[in-house]
């Protein structure tokens, strides 16, 4: 299947702010504060420059989220089902033919970062598009992983998602191995600085008071 090339034009950025942030005790990590800001407005900011509009999915602290301007949306099932539903409901509510996801947690992700998997989406007419990049692991180690939530999806996806969600799929590779993926490949620079570095816990970062 051809597909319209991805742009900033028929692209809508969605931020996963609808997790239950049970590494953090249950707190709403959009809302944890990293250098004065939201994580999850960082991340709402640093995507909306690369797409043509921004949404945030999210299931608490609704009136807080939409204080900043954008449309907010909170999964169609209730109960954290994962982040593979916040991709579901970010299709179902997607005004574009493209949809860009990123997580709430992830506040250095590059500002370049829609193009190259727009681009790489396009030159390889794949629907899908996503993430490898260096981590430290669980040994300390620096390692190149997927990093399948970051992830440029096509909105005819939504059926056939709908559908693996319903037959109780939720990993996200799971579901991508099912379709032609482009990945593309970020290097950190040599100073090993991690752009995608997620806050998990809240020994990640320190929270501001």
């Amino acid at each position: 299947m051809a597909y319209t090339m991805p742009s900033a034009d028929n692209i809508t950025g969605w931020v996963l702010a609808g997790g239950q942030g049970l590494r953090m005790g249950g707190v709403d990590k959009g809302l944890q504060s990293f250098q004065g800001q939201p994580l999850a407005l960082i991340a709402l900011e640093r995507l909306r420059p690369q797409v043509k509009s921004v949404c945030i999915n999210a299931n608490r602290n609704m009136h807080h989220y939409r204080s900043w301007g954008c449309n907010v949306h909170p999964d169609k099932e209730q109960g954290f089902a994962g982040p593979l539903m916040g991709f579901l409901t970010g299709l179902q509510h997607c005004q574009t033919e493209w949809l860009m996801v990123v997580p709430c947690d992830s506040p250095f992700f590059p500002l370049d970062l829609v193009a190259r998997l727009a681009g790489a989406a396009h030159q390889q007419q794949t629907s899908l598009a996503t993430v490898n990049a260096h981590e430290i692991n669980k040994q300390g180690v620096l390692a190149c992983r997927p990093q399948p939530v970051f992830c440029l999806l096509h909105k005819h996806l939504e059926v056939h998602l709908q559908s693996f969600l319903a037959s109780g799929g939720r990993k996200i590779d799971a579901w991508t191995a099912q379709h032609p993926t482009a990945v593309v490949n970020f290097h950190s620079p040599p100073q090993g600085f991690l752009e995608f570095k997620n806050f998990n816990a809240m020994s990640d970062f320190p929270i501001d008071t």
